[in-house]
């Protein structure tokens, strides 16, 4: 038996219309895994599902800022073995320029879509019992800060510390839950920081990065590991990823 093998689990990935999230559904399915991709965006979320390999992945269109959305979602779904959290967004701004309706878009989709999505899970027993797996994606970004990311690397660090409660509350159930912390990666989001303040801003990102900007697939890879049997002693970790 192959300890990293997904074959006969079930995932659920969210934010899977684009960047890691997509990568991750990808890399997940190629592992073997029944994969079921939920995001907001119909067209680029059906891209994704003709990117995946294997059978019988489903496609869920959803807004996780929605209650009524995640309720359908997540009756929907059948029992999963694993659990990927990709949903976020990097609005950057100076301290200064912080408002009420900036600091609750942000936390709305990249802190609270994730707890109350995983709450309705939990709540209807969606998540296999004995040996299931929750890997939130969080950023590097938590211990080496940057100017204008306050609310981007807050909701980050809120979402580091909610799973290491979770990890103590699963534990029992035999849940596991662990966070990924990856240095910049060839993204979306990346060309959409280089497009608004400028590449160069981008370059002096990957020269500080010890082993440069990472591909998607290097954070799926590690997320695999988190969602196979070879992760099945590791709970209540953060995995930083690219040298720092």
């Amino acid at each position: 038996m192959n300890a990293f093998d997904l074959k006969g689990k079930t995932v659920l990935v969210t934010g899977a219309s684009s960047g890691l999230g997509r990568q991750t559904a990808v890399t997940a399915s190629e592992y073997g895994a029944r994969v079921i991709i939920t995001g907001r965006h119909a067209v680029r979320l059906d891209e994704t599902w003709h990117m995946l390999q294997g059978e019988g992945h489903l496609q869920l269109l959803a807004d996780l800022t929605i209650q009524s959305d995640i309720d359908r979602l997540v009756a929907a779904l059948p029992v999963l073995d694993g659990l990927v959290h990709s949903t976020g967004i990097s609005e950057l701004s100076p301290a200064r320029f912080i408002t009420k309706d900036i600091i609750a878009s942000t936390f709305r989709i990249s802190f609270d879509a994730s707890v109350l999505l995983t709450a309705a899970i939990l709540g209807k027993r969606k998540l296999t019992k004995g040996n299931s797996s929750i890997v939130f994606i969080s950023s590097i970004s938590t211990r080496y800060p940057f100017v204008g990311g306050a609310m981007y690397i807050s909701a980050k660090a809120a979402l580091e510390a909610y799973a290491r409660v979770l990890a103590l509350e699963l534990a029992s159930r035999g849940t596991r839950v662990n966070c990924v912390a990856p240095a910049f990666v060839r993204t979306p989001m990346l060309e959409e920081t280089a497009a608004n303040f400028s590449r160069e801003a981008v370059d002096k990102i990957e020269e500080r990065q010890l082993l440069g900007l990472g591909d998607p697939v290097d954070v799926a890879n590690v997320i695999v590991f988190y969602l196979a049997d070879a992760s099945r002693w590791v709970s209540a970790t953060n995995l930083i990823l690219g040298g720092g």
